[in-house]
C-alpha cells in the first residue's frame, strides 16, 4: 500500500535591513510560492529593537511593480527609448564613452554615484571612475546630504564618523540637544531612543520649526533660518564667561583655543538675539543645560549643515562640546545623523571627488601610491582631484575644454535632488550621453540615451555602513527578474569592453568587499578584519577594525583624537550671511525638508500607493499671521517664487513655521519640485548647497501682486 504525501511550501524568512535611510533597520522578510512577500521589524537588531517605519513596512511594494523597469532601453532617432538586448545597451555606451574622449578628453565623462549604493557599489564605481574612464570626474549625491558634517569632523577630529559612539548612548546622555533634525519624521525608530532620554534627562532641539520633535523637547530655539552659526558662538561666548569650559581638558586634549575664545568673544548675548532670534534667556537656559550636566551630546541634521557656510557651523558646535570638555566623555560628544541609507560608507570608498577607499584622499601621495597597489596601477596614472557634485552637473554641456559631455547616474535622481533643478535639468538634455543605471524610469532618465535595468536591495548582498559606523550585510532575499543585472556587473562589463577587465576580475559582493578590505588596510576607515560571514555572525562590526581578531571601534575619542598627535583642533569660525537673504523684492524665508511617508527624490516612495494616499502632494507650510497678509487660506494654491523658479504649492496653515518663514518637503519633481526654488550657493570648504537657506516672495495663485514687505 502506497500513501501519496502531499508537498506544502513553507514560507522562506530571510534577515536583512531597510533600503532607506541610514538607520538601516533590521528586517524580516517572509515570502515564498504564493505566499504574499510581508516584512516585520527584526526585534533582534540592536539598532531598530523591532521598530521602523512606514517606508520600511511598505518597501516590499518595489520589488514586482509593475513600472519597474527590467529590459534595457535607448533612444531611437525618433527620441523616444524603446527596448534593446543588453549587448546593443552597452555597446551605445562605451561607443559614446569613446568618441566623447577621443574628442573632448577623460574628464568629459564623468560618473555619479549614491548614498544609497552598497559599500561594494561606491568602490567599484570609484575604482571604474579611475581606472576604466581614467577620468577626474565622479562624485556622488551624498555631497547634498553629509559633506558638511563630515568636513567639521575631519577638521575638528580627524576623523568622520556620523555618530563617534552607538545609538544606545542616546538613551544615557543627561541633556541631549537635536540641532537642526526633526528625526520624529526623517528617522522615526531614533525616536525611542530619543523617549528613553527624555524620561530622565533635558532635552533642546534647535529648528525654525515647532516639529514632532521639537514639541517634546524640554527647551524649543526657534532661530532665524542660516544663524545656526551664530548661535552655537553666542552659546561658547557665555560658557568662557561664566566659568563653565573645562580648562583641564581643553589643555590636554585640543589645540587651538585661545584663537577661538577671542571670536566668540565678539557674540554676546545682544548681538546673538539680532541674529538669530532666540532670547539671551533661553540661550542662558540651553548652556546651562548642556555645560552642567554630567554628560551632554549634540546631534545635528541638515538643517545647519545644508548651508553655504554647513562646515564652519558644524565646527562651531564641535568647539562648543570641546571646550566644555565633553567629547569622548561617556554618554557625551558630537554626532552627525546621516541621511541616506549608506550615506556613511558612500562617502568613505571612493566615489567623491577628493577620496580614494578608506577616507584616503587622492591628493595624498602615499595615499594615491597605497591604493595604486591594490588596483595593480602606476600612481602616476591615478586622476587628480574632482569637481563636486553641484559642480560636476554644472559642468554639463559645456563646450569648453573642460565641460563634461557625458554623464553615467547610478542610484541617484539628480534632475530633482539638486539645487536650482530647472538649470540642471535643461543641462541633462544637453549631454551627448547619458547613462542611467535604475530600477525605475524617473526625471533623471526622462533625459537618458541609454537606461539600464538593476537590481533592488532584496535581490542582492551587501555591506552597508549606517550612521552609527556599524558596517551590516544586506541579505539577499531572492532572484532578480531577467533582465535586471546587479551595478557590480554592470561597471565590470564596461571595464571589460573599455579594455581593463583584468582589474574587475569579479563581481561577486563578497569578493568586491575583500578587496575593499584591502584597499582600506591601515587607512582611516579601516575595514580589513571584516568578511561578509563576520558580518552575518556578529550584526554588523564597527569600524575602525584592522584585523579579524580585532572587535571593532563602538567608541572613538576615549584616549586620542585622529590627528597625528592625538589632540583635537579648534578651528575659528565666524558667522557671515546666507548665500542669499530676504529683501524688498524676496521678503520671505524658504526652507525645505522630509515627510515621514517619503524618502529624498521620491523616485521610489511615490510608487508606492499607501505612501502616496497619506501624502499625495507637498504642501508648503505657512504661519497663519503670514496666510492672513497673503489673503490666503488653508488648501488655497500659493504661488512661490525666488530667483531661480516658481513653483505653486497647496497650502497648509501651520504654527510650527515661523511668520516670516515657508517650508515645503522636496520629495517631488516637475512643477512640484522644492528645488526649483533653492539656492546652489556653495560652502566653501564642503561644497554643499545652500538647501536650507533662500530669498523668496509669494502671492495667490493667479493673483497680481506679490507680498513684498513683511513687518
Amino acid at each position: 500500500m502506497s500513501r501519496r504525501l502531499s508537498v506544502v511550501a513553507v514560507p522562506s524568512e530571510t534577515r536583512t535591513h531597510c533600503p532607506y535611510c541610514a538607520f538601516q533597520c533590521g528586517m524580516v522578510i517572509t515570502s515564498g510560492k504564493d505566499v504574499a512577500t510581508t516584512i516585520r521589524a527584526d526585534p533582534e537588531f540592536p539598532v531598530n529593537r523591532g521598530q521602523m517605519c512606514i517606508k520600511g513596512f511598505t518597501s516590499a511594494a518595489l520589488l514586482d511593480h509593475p513600472e519597474r523597469v527590467t529590459t534595457p532601453l535607448v533612444r531611437n532617432a525618433q527620441g523616444r527609448l524603446e527596448p534593446a538586448s543588453w549587448d546593443e545597451a552597452l555597446s551605445r555606451v562605451i561607443d559614446g564613452i569613446r568618441r566623447i574622449q577621443a574628442t573632448h578628453g577623460n574628464d568629459a565623462v564623468a560618473a555619479f554615484g549614491s548614498g544609497a549604493l552598497t559599500n561594494e557599489k561606491a568602490y567599484l564605481l570609484g575604482k571604474f571612475a579611475r581606472i576604466a574612464l581614467r577620468s577626474s570626474q565622479i562624485d556622488y549625491n551624498g555631497r547634498y546630504c553629509m559633506a558638511s558634517g563630515a568636513a567639521g569632523q575631519n577638521r575638528a577630529f580627524g576623523i568622520d564618523r556620523g555618530l563617534p559612539f552607538p545609538v544606545s548612548d542616546i538613551a544615557q546622555t543627561r541633556t541631549l540637544v537635536l540641532w537642526g533634525s526633526n528625526c520624529a519624521d526623517t528617522l522615526p525608530p531614533l525616536m525611542q531612543w530619543v523617549t528613553a532620554q527624555r524620561e530622565s534627562g533635558a532635552s533642546i532641539v534647535v529648528d525654525p520649526r515647532r516639529t514632532e520633535t521639537a514639541r517634546g523637547a524640554t527647551l524649543h530655539l526657534q532661530i532665524t533660518p542660516g544663524s545656526d552659526l551664530a548661535l552655537a558662538n553666542g552659546l561658547l561666548h557665555l560658557a568662557i564667561e561664566q566659568g563653565l569650559i573645562d580648562r583641564e581638558y581643553i589643555d590636554a586634549r585640543t589645540v587651538g583655543f585661545d584663537h577661538v575664545r577671542r571670536k566668540v568673544l565678539e557674540f554676546p548675548p545682544a548681538r546673538v538675539e539680532r541674529i538669530t532670534g532666540v532670547s539671551a534667556s533661553d540661550m542662558q537656559r540651553a548652556i546651562d543645560l548642556i555645560a552642567k550636566s554630567e554628560s551632554a551630546m549634540i546631534l545635528s541634521g541638515r538643517g545647519p549643515e545644508q548651508q553655504s557656510k554647513g562646515a564652519d557651523t558644524v565646527s562651531a558646535l564641535c568647539n562648543l562640546m570641546l571646550a566644555l570638555g565633553k567629547v569622548g566623555k561617556p554618554y557625551s560628544g558630537y554626532g552627525t545623523l546621516t541621511g541616506q541609507g549608506n550615506g556613511q560608507g558612500g562617502r568613505e570608498h571612493g566615489q567623491k571627488a577628493d577620496q580614494l577607499p578608506g577616507y584616503r584622499l587622492i591628493e595624498r601621495e602615499s595615499d594615491r601610491e597605497a591604493i595604486a597597489a591594490v588596483w595593480g596601477v602606476a600612481p602616476e596614472s591615478l586622476p587628480r582631484k574632482g569637481r563636486s557634485a553641484y559642480e560636476l552637473l554644472d559642468a554639463m554641456g559645456k563646450k569648453s575644454s573642460d565641460g563634461v559631455q557625458g554623464l553615467l547616474v547610478f542610484g541617484s535622481n539628480v534632475a530633482v535632488a539638486s539645487p536650482n533643478a530647472a538649470s540642471i535639468e535643461k543641462k541633462l538634455s544637453q549631454l551627448e550621453l547619458l547613462v542611467v543605471a535604475d530600477a525605475f524610469l524617473n526625471e533623471t532618465s526622462a533625459h537618458a540615451h541609454v537606461v539600464l535595468p538593476v537590481t533592488q536591495w532584496a535581490e542582492e548582498t551587501g555591506t552597508t555602513t549606517n550612521f552609527e559606523g556599524r558596517v551590516i550585510l544586506r541579505r539577499k532575499m531572492r532572484e532578480a527578474p531577467a533582465g535586471a543585472r546587479s551595478d557590480l556587473a554592470i561597471l565590470c562589463d564596461l571595464a571589460e569592453r573599455l579594455g581593463v577587465g583584468d582589474k574587475f576580475t569579479s563581481s561577486a559582493p563578497e569578493e568586491v568587499f575583500e578587496e575593499l578590505g584591502r584597499a582600506t588596510s591601515g587607512a582611516t576607515a579601516d575595514y580589513h578584519g571584516m568578511t561578509h560571514a563576520r558580518l552575518d555572525r556578529e550584526q554588523g562590526v564597527f569600524w575602525p577594525c584592522p584585523d579579524s581578531s580585532h572587535p571593532g571601534t563602538p567608541r572613538l575619542f576615549g584616549d586620542r583624537f585622529h590627528h597625528p598627535d592625538g589632540k583635537a583642533r579648534f578651528i575659528t569660525v565666524d558667522h557671515r550671511p546666507a548665500g542669499e537673504e530676504p529683501d524688498s523684492s524676496y521678503p520671505l524665508w524658504f526652507t525645505t525638508g522630509r515627510y515621514k511617508e517619503h524618502y529624498n527624490s521620491g523616485a521610489q516612495t511615490r510608487r508606492v500607493g499607501e505612501l502616496i494616499d497619506a501624502q499625495p502632494e507637498p504642501r508648503v507650510q505657512v504661519h497663519p499671521w503670514l496666510a492672513r497678509r497673503l489673503g490666503i487660506g488653508d488648501g488655497e494654491r500659493l504661488l512661490v517664487e525666488s530667483r531661480r523658479g516658481s513653483v505653486v504649492f497647496r497650502i497648509a496653515l501651520s504654527t510650527e513655521v515661523r511668520p516670516d518663514t515657508l517650508f515645503a518637503p522636496f520629495h517631488w519633481g516637475g512643477r512640484q519640485a522644492a528645488n526649483l526654488l533653492t539656492n546652489p550657493a556653495l560652502d566653501p570648504t564642503s561644497r554643499m548647497p545652500e538647501f536650507k537657506v533662500c530669498a523668496v516672495r509669494a502671492r495667490i495663485d493667479g493673483g497680481s501682486s506679490h507680498l513684498r514687505v513683511v513687518r
